[in-house]
């Protein structure tokens, strides 16, 4: 049987896609990208804010059309869409055969040979369960190319922020075993992976529920210890729960990248109070001083929420004023979504949707100016690279600096007639820029 996979929604979603695949593959399924020759259709949704909610449920009515013509013999919904509504999809989109939840990643082959043999159901596991069931060191297929992989460090989230979703789809904070990740890394990098990007929904919190404290730092020390491996990147580290040994540790082993996404979401004390953040502006500017401080090129990402409910013209003129302060590396706004059972769907003074995007806007604007200006700053740097691909008309390669993360941040192009593979590292001497981008050219030894 062929099943055509489409993963939806963010890079831990993409992880668990990566395992299904994994696990379809062992049990004798293949996998196909054209729907026109798939026996199976498997959507893995995502429901986090309006947009990507939409994106799933239109995914899922374009393949029920396949499913309805008997082009497909099964439709499965998985993730967190399916685990959010599925009653709400078995109802209006009857086409679906089954439903696997955020937890029953593992019951995915079992759920299609049920479809097949026709004795459907749906696999809906407690979203707190063991992660011992689904963080399972079976093969996993890497999607990305195989120069890097995300690494999901946690599943589930404790703050419970009065506008997410997260724990609702998703439970509480469980981290994966540090003995299990270790194994998952070392078979990752002997399939060719250079790169590992550790995620989780908060990824400074690793280990607190399973040895009492915070064991990201020597997490990345024993990552740092696999021969192979090249970088190692950390996302989404929450601004408060950054200490002092995991700064030390990025800052003295090579192999972390001077990178981290640090998703603040606002500035105005009023707003992160409403929000349910647990940290203020001071503790922003305090930590981000620091950082700098103690790393000085370090690149700071963050992200930001714009038209939350009550935020006022002061409000956001105080954002536009700390993100003009900050300068951040990389940025990215988001409008504020009005999810359903959340507290902050609930509260008065919603913002309009023309007022959110015209904040949005601005903010957006601020930020490229800002981004232009490092980009031009950079003429002259020498960056080691990751190649990722090329455009071969043009004898331009792409490729990522360590201030790079793939698909959110921007790009080097090296123009050469050297040859290169996907997943070289060489030193590139910055020669100009263009936006978001920067041009380069390569020097004259590759990287050890």
């Amino acid at each position: 049987m062929k099943i055509l996979f489409i993963s939806l929604g963010c890079d831990k979603n993409l992880v668990d896609t990566e395992k299904m695949l994994g696990i379809l593959v062992q049990r004798g399924f293949s996998i196909t990208d054209d729907e026109q020759e798939a026996d199976a259709v498997v959507v893995n949704t995502c429901c986090f804010i309006n947009d990507a909610k939409q994106e799933s449920i239109n995914t899922l009515l374009e393949m029920a059309q396949l499913r309805q013509n008997n082009s497909v013999k099964a439709l499965i919904a998985a993730g967190c869409l399916a685990q959010r509504y599925r009653e709400e999809i078995q109802r209006e989109i009857p086409e679906v055969d089954a439903i696997l939840g955020t937890t029953a990643i593992d019951a995915i082959a079992d759920a299609l040979d049920d479809v097949f043999s026709g004795k459907s159901k749906n696999y809906l596991e407690d979203v707190n369960r063991n992660l011992a069931h689904t963080n399972n060191l079976r093969k996993r297929i890497v999607t990305t190319g195989g120069h890097y992989a995300y690494l999901k460090v946690a599943e589930g989230c404790d703050k419970h922020c009065s506008y997410c979703i997260i724990p609702k789809v998703r439970g509480n904070y469980r981290s994966v075993p540090m003995e299990d990740l270790v194994q998952e890394a070392q078979k990752l990098v002997a399939s060719g992976v250079k790169e590992l990007i550790l995620v989780a929904q908060e990824t400074t919190l690793y280990g607190v529920d399973l040895y009492g404290e915070k064991r990201l730092p020597e997490l990345l020390r024993r990552l740092c210890a696999i021969t192979g491996l090249y970088w190692i990147r950390l996302l989404y580290c929450y601004p408060e729960e950054i200490t002092d040994e995991l700064i030390e540790t990025i800052k003295s082993e090579p192999k972390v990248c001077n990178y981290l996404d640090i998703p603040i979401q606002h500035a105005s004390n009023t707003i992160l109070k409403r929000m349910g953040r647990r940290t203020d502006q001071n503790r922003l500017v305090k930590i981000i001083a620091k950082l700098r401080k103690q790393i000085p090129d370090i690149c700071l990402r963050t992200t930001l929420i714009t038209g939350f409910p009550g935020e006022t013209p002061e409000d956001h003129i105080a954002l536009i004023q700390f993100v003009d302060e900050m300068e951040f590396d990389r940025l990215g706004v988001f409008c504020y979504s009005q999810e359903e059972d959340t507290p902050a769907a609930l509260f008065e003074n919603q913002i309009d949707e023309e007022v959110k995007l015209e904040r949005r806007e601005e903010l957006m604007e601020l930020q490229q100016e800002i981004a232009f200006e490092k980009a031009q700053d950079a003429i002259g740097s020498t960056f080691l690279v990751m190649v990722e691909g090329s455009v071969p008309e043009e004898h331009v390669y792409v490729a990522r600096s360590y201030k790079d993360a793939p698909n959110v941040d921007g790009y080097v192009f090296i123009q050469t007639g050297r040859e290169l593979m996907t997943g070289d590292f060489v030193r590139v001497r910055i020669t100009n820029a263009h936006r978001y981008d920067l041009i380069g050219e390569i020097e004259d030894e590759f990287a050890e």
